[in-house]
Protein backbone atom coordinates (compact mmCIF):
# COMPACT_ATOMS: atom_id res chain seq x y z
CA UNK A 1 0.00 0.00 0.00
CA UNK A 2 1.31 3.42 -0.99
CA UNK A 3 1.49 5.84 1.97
CA UNK A 4 -0.19 9.15 1.10
CA UNK A 5 2.54 11.76 1.66
CA UNK A 6 2.91 15.52 1.34
CA UNK A 7 6.00 17.72 1.60
CA UNK A 8 6.02 20.87 3.73
CA UNK A 9 5.62 22.97 0.58
CA UNK A 10 2.32 21.17 -0.08
CA UNK A 11 0.88 22.06 3.33
CA UNK A 12 -1.03 25.36 3.36
CA UNK A 13 0.17 28.05 5.77
CA UNK A 14 -1.81 28.71 7.83
CA UNK A 15 -3.46 25.31 8.10
CA UNK A 16 -6.97 25.37 6.64
CA UNK A 17 -10.09 25.02 8.73
CA UNK A 18 -11.08 21.35 8.88
CA UNK A 19 -7.56 19.92 8.56
CA UNK A 20 -6.53 18.11 11.72
CA UNK A 21 -3.00 17.29 12.87
CA UNK A 22 -2.01 14.06 14.64
CA UNK A 23 1.42 14.00 16.30
CA UNK A 24 2.70 10.46 16.95
CA UNK A 25 5.97 11.37 18.68
CA UNK A 26 6.88 10.46 22.26
CA UNK A 27 5.94 12.68 25.23
CA UNK A 28 9.32 14.46 25.56
CA UNK A 29 9.33 15.32 21.85
CA UNK A 30 5.76 16.65 22.08
CA UNK A 31 6.50 18.75 25.14
CA UNK A 32 9.55 20.36 23.47
CA UNK A 33 7.54 21.62 20.51
CA UNK A 34 4.46 20.79 18.49
CA UNK A 35 1.85 22.27 16.17
CA UNK A 36 -0.81 24.20 18.08
CA UNK A 37 -4.09 22.31 18.16
CA UNK A 38 -2.54 18.96 17.25
CA UNK A 39 -3.78 15.73 18.81
CA UNK A 40 -0.96 13.87 20.56
CA UNK A 41 -1.05 10.06 20.46
CA UNK A 42 2.34 8.31 20.57
CA UNK A 43 2.67 5.72 17.79
CA UNK A 44 2.66 2.73 20.15
CA UNK A 45 -0.64 3.90 21.73
CA UNK A 46 -2.42 4.47 18.42
CA UNK A 47 -4.30 1.13 18.16
CA UNK A 48 -5.95 1.50 21.57
CA UNK A 49 -6.66 5.23 21.05
CA UNK A 50 -8.01 5.07 17.49
CA UNK A 51 -11.30 6.67 18.58
CA UNK A 52 -9.35 9.86 19.43
CA UNK A 53 -8.15 10.27 15.82
CA UNK A 54 -10.36 12.72 13.92
CA UNK A 55 -12.50 11.17 11.19
CA UNK A 56 -11.90 14.17 8.92
CA UNK A 57 -8.76 14.81 6.88
CA UNK A 58 -5.72 14.51 9.13
CA UNK A 59 -2.06 15.39 8.64
CA UNK A 60 0.14 12.91 10.56
CA UNK A 61 3.50 14.14 11.85
CA UNK A 62 6.56 12.87 13.73
CA UNK A 63 10.19 14.03 13.84
CA UNK A 64 11.37 13.08 10.34
CA UNK A 65 8.45 11.19 8.79
CA UNK A 66 9.22 7.53 9.57
CA UNK A 67 6.88 6.90 12.48
CA UNK A 68 4.18 9.06 10.92
CA UNK A 69 4.44 7.04 7.69
CA UNK A 70 3.78 3.87 9.72
CA UNK A 71 0.85 5.56 11.46
CA UNK A 72 -0.51 6.91 8.17
CA UNK A 73 -0.39 3.47 6.51
CA UNK A 74 -2.15 1.86 9.47
CA UNK A 75 -4.78 4.61 9.76
CA UNK A 76 -5.47 4.52 6.01
CA UNK A 77 -6.01 0.76 6.34
CA UNK A 78 -8.57 1.59 9.06
CA UNK A 79 -10.41 3.78 6.55
CA UNK A 80 -9.17 7.16 7.80
CA UNK A 81 -8.46 10.14 5.50
CA UNK A 82 -4.80 10.70 6.41
CA UNK A 83 -1.59 12.00 4.86
CA UNK A 84 1.99 11.78 6.14
CA UNK A 85 4.16 14.89 6.41
CA UNK A 86 7.39 13.90 4.67
CA UNK A 87 10.28 15.45 6.61
CA UNK A 88 8.10 15.73 9.68
CA UNK A 89 8.54 18.32 12.40
CA UNK A 90 12.13 18.97 11.31
CA UNK A 91 10.87 20.32 7.98
CA UNK A 92 8.01 22.13 9.76
CA UNK A 93 10.51 23.91 12.02
CA UNK A 94 12.95 24.61 9.16
CA UNK A 95 10.13 26.26 7.20
CA UNK A 96 9.51 28.61 10.13
CA UNK A 97 6.02 27.28 10.77
CA UNK A 98 4.57 28.13 14.19
CA UNK A 99 4.99 25.77 17.14
CA UNK A 100 4.15 25.77 20.83
CA UNK A 101 5.80 23.96 23.73
CA UNK A 102 4.56 22.40 26.96
CA UNK A 103 7.80 22.76 28.93
CA UNK A 104 8.06 26.54 29.35
CA UNK A 105 10.97 26.70 26.87
CA UNK A 106 11.17 28.14 23.37
CA UNK A 107 9.49 25.54 21.09
CA UNK A 108 11.86 23.27 19.18
CA UNK A 109 12.18 19.79 17.74
CA UNK A 110 14.16 17.19 19.67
Amino acid sequence: MQVPTVSITGVPDPLPEGLHVLDVREDAEWQAGHIAGAVHIPLMELPERLDEVPLEQTLVVCKVGGRSAQATAWLAHQGRDVVNLDGGMLDWEAAGRPMVSENGQEPGVI
